[in-house]
């Protein structure tokens, strides 16, 4: 089995056809199909079911390809380390981050990174805190951005802000009344139909816990794990949903949803910055992570990222 046959699965896997793998790694198709061939008969099963279409992913594959792209990024980073010690700095850099936050924080941070790293390749993957969560065990990204982190042995958090969560609705009720309730309270949240990510998302954990403190009974209407799909049904009026105030201030300026502040008490999410238990990070990536914490602090302290309080 070869390092190269890997990297062409992976390829192949992350574009869903071999033409789009092909000109992703510019081999000839042909070429492109006999070594994914020859890795399924040296691994005795088949990975990928091709279709008119392009491929999908056996079940073996989708097991697979999680162990080839940490395969993969194992190799880059492991090289990395040692181009860093006999030459300029060259090297290779993963950072996950969630949708909302991702937004914020990822082009500052690239432009300060790549004002020091040039030659840094720099991978962004952005998902849900559990998925992050599950790339760091494996060492697929380097670092990532959390949402309400629980503990966790073999990931290292350090928390960098708290902002407060907030009930979002439709900007009117039906028959066009605006609700006009300036806050709610945790057990007015029974009253609400809600669209919330199922468990165990970070933030429906966080939601779950405090309903439990507070004796409420929540109505989870619908189970939505997209963050940009729940703001849509929201809009449309088809229930509430609980999420960090920066996640939708932008809807919110332009009038499509509303933000109910939670108060009596407040709800606070908690970001934190998280690596790999016991990973020795290269020089470039205890840079990125230094920068990802002064991102997060200036975004901040300019009310850039707003409702938030800087932990440092």
């Amino acid at each position: 089995m070869e390092l190269r046959e890997i990297r062409y699965f992976a390829q192949v896997a992350r574009s869903g056809s071999f033409s789009g793998a092909a000109l992703e790694l510019r081999i000839a198709q042909p070429a492109l199909s006999r070594k994914v061939r020859k890795l399924e008969k040296e691994l005795g099963v088949d990975l990928l079911v091709r279709h008119g279409r392009g491929i999908r992913l056996t079940e073996a594959g989708s097991s697979f390809l999680k162990n080839a792209e940490a395969i993969d990024h194992l190799v880059r980073q492991s090289s990395d380390q040692v181009k860093a010690k006999v030459a300029a700095p060259i090297g290779h850099a993963a950072l996950g981050v969630p949708p909302a936050a991702g937004l914020l924080v990822v082009p500052p941070v690239i432009e300060r990174f790549r004002a020091d790293w040039p030659l840094v390749s720099l991978h962004i993957r952005e998902g849900i805190s559990t998925s992050l969560q599950e790339w760091l065990l494996d060492r697929r990204i380097d670092v990532a951005l959390l949402h309400n982190p629980p503990p966790l042995q073999a990931i290292e958090t350090v928390p960098v802000l708290t902002e407060r969560m907030v009930v979002i609705g439709p900007p009117t009720r039906r028959g066009g009344r605006a609700d006009p309730r300036p806050h709610l309270r945790i057990r007015d949240l029974a009253d609400l139909p809600l669209i919330m990510p199922s468990l165990p998302h970070n933030n429906r954990r966080l939601l779950e816990q405090a309903a439990v403190q507070h004796g409420v009974n929540l109505s989870i209407l619908f189970e939505v794990d997209s963050v940009g799909l729940t703001k849509q049904l929201v809009s449309r009026g088809l229930g509430y949903s609980v999420i960090a105030a920066s996640a939708v201030r932008e809807e919110v300026a332009r009038g499509l949803l509303r933000a109910i502040p939670i108060e009596r008490p407040a709800l606070t999410a908690t970001i934190a910055i998280a690596t790999p238990h016991g990973a020795q990070p290269s020089a470039f990536v205890s840079d990125l992570i230094a920068k990802l914490r002064e991102t997060v602090r200036d975004l901040v302290r300019s009310g850039v990222w707003a409702n938030a309080r800087y932990l440092g």
